[in-house]
């Protein structure tokens, strides 16, 4: 069979710190030539005129619940990884809180299985850490899971990691990426009892950082890196919510070189405390949305590479359930549709560039995880590819939200970036709001 031949003309291609024109040859399902300027060989090529766009990878999410199975009434990989390819996600990493736990080999399967049938961005899985599954973990195979996930700090999926000792025996046992949420559980607990003494259940929602305190967060994410130091292993810190925490990461040291690394979410670099007075519940993330100053702090520590990686940790519950009271309201939201345009929102605020974004969002996820042949504009490496109009606004509204649960913390928002196309393997699978039927997603590899 012939091999499907796209070529993408007039460019912008923002790729390893430099923006260049250009033209981008796909065949079949990867990056044939990158040339100042390449014709079409024959009338059977798809030429596409990318004249005023850029051209970026496609973003690697290195942290998403798409709540399949079990919670299917909230998302699905089916509908969570559409949203995802419209947003200019084309690969990603899910969690194992689902119901059941993604805590045995069978059940990691289970879900590779889901993924291969349904899923329209390219997938993987991580495996979850309990304080008994050790023998698990030891027989995975690392070039086929992202990674390990433990939960220092209880959220949703009550997966909590507590017992010193084999979170000890986990760390100095495993080679792979060691992926922690970082609340301490104490701290957290004390917090929530002095609250309900004071309100009962109905907590006003601007205490939600005050309950996951910046000193819950300094606490856990503290003694984890001291554990890691400790027993050589390789640890990634998900979503920092607090300036405080940056002070524990390098920029010293190349990313390949580093042992521990970190991440921030595009939602701790968007809000701030004073908009849970708008958004309430609908902003209530473990962990929590806090000071401006933690902001500030978060967007000084991913620009000067103490942070590594900008994730989603994408985390849809329905309106109903989040529109209940505090101690009842569960913590997430959704992201994948809208973290790219907010991201390039920032850059038309002069916040971040547009090398930075693709650095933070598509090259250091695959550098972290060693994912192979993706996160790059190169040849030889997959077409994961995202054509972006800078100057095309467009307003999130309940008519064009593509999560299953129906609603945005970004509704209202209107973005100045919209994303046109987006190739996944080789295929135009997404292009002017509208989806193709091709089924090209792939299971992500690792080089490990």
């Amino acid at each position: 069979m012939q091999k499907k031949i796209t070529l993408i003309k007039n460019a912008k291609i923002v790729n390893e710190g430099t923006i260049f024109s250009g033209d981008i040859l796909i065949e079949g399902e990867r990056i044939k030539e990158i040339a100042e300027s390449i014709s079409a060989k024959s009338a059977d090529v798809l030429v596409i005129d990318a004249e005023g766009k850029h051209v970026l990878p496609g973003a690697i999410d290195d942290q998403v619940h798409f709540r399949e199975p079990g919670l299917t009434h909230k998302a699905d990989i089916a509908t969570e990884s559409k949203a995802a390819i419209a947003g200019g996600i084309t690969s990603f990493v899910e969690m194992p809180n689902t119901n059941p736990q993604t805590t045995t080999i069978e059940k990691l399967e289970e879900k590779f299985e889901i993924a291969a049938k349904t899923s329209s961005a390219n997938y993987s899985f991580m495996f979850g850490g309990t304080n008994d599954n050790l023998d698990e973990i030891l027989k995975l195979d690392v070039n086929q899971v992202a990674g390990l996930k433990l939960f220092l700090g209880s959220s949703t999926g009550n997966m909590l990691v507590d017992d010193p000792k084999v979170l000890e025996k986990i760390f100095k046992s495993t080679n792979m990426v060691i992926s922690v949420h970082c609340e301490d559980e104490g701290t957290v607990k004390k917090n929530l009892k002095k609250h309900i003494e004071e309100f009962g259940d109905d907590i006003p929602i601007k205490y939600h950082p005050i309950i996951r305190s910046e000193e819950a967060c300094y606490l856990s994410s503290s003694q984890a890196i001291e554990l890691a130091k400790k027993t050589g292993a390789r640890l990634h810190v998900f979503h920092l919510s607090t300036g405080k925490e940056t002070n524990l990461f390098t920029n010293k040291i190349p990313l390949k070189e580093k042992k521990i690394t970190a991440e921030v979410c595009v939602h701790h670099l968007w809000f701030s405390d004073e908009d849970y007075d708008e958004k309430g519940t609908h902003i209530k993330w473990n962990p929590a949305v806090k000071t401006k100053t933690d902001r500030d702090q978060l967007w000084e520590a991913l620009l000067d590479d103490r942070i590594d990686v900008i994730a989603t940790d994408h985390a849809p519950h329905t309106k109903e359930e989040k529109e209940n009271v505090y101690t009842s309201a569960p913590s997430g939201g959704p992201l994948v549709q809208h973290a790219l345009p907010a991201m390039l929102e920032m850059y038309h605020k002069e916040k971040i560039s547009l090398e930075k974004i693709v650095e933070k969002m598509c090259h250091n996820p695959a550098i972290l995880f060693q994912v192979a042949r993706r996160g790059y504009i190169k040849e030889g490496y997959y077409a994961d590819l995202v054509l972006v109009d800078l100057n095309n606004p467009w307003t999130v509204t309940k008519e064009n939200i593509l999560y299953k649960c129906g609603w945005s913390p970004f509704e209202g928002s209107t973005f100045k970036s919209r994303i046109t196309h987006t190739f996944l393997n080789g295929n135009l699978v997404y292009h002017n709001a509208k989806f193709s039927d091709v089924k090209s997603a792939k299971r992500l590899t690792f080089n490990r």
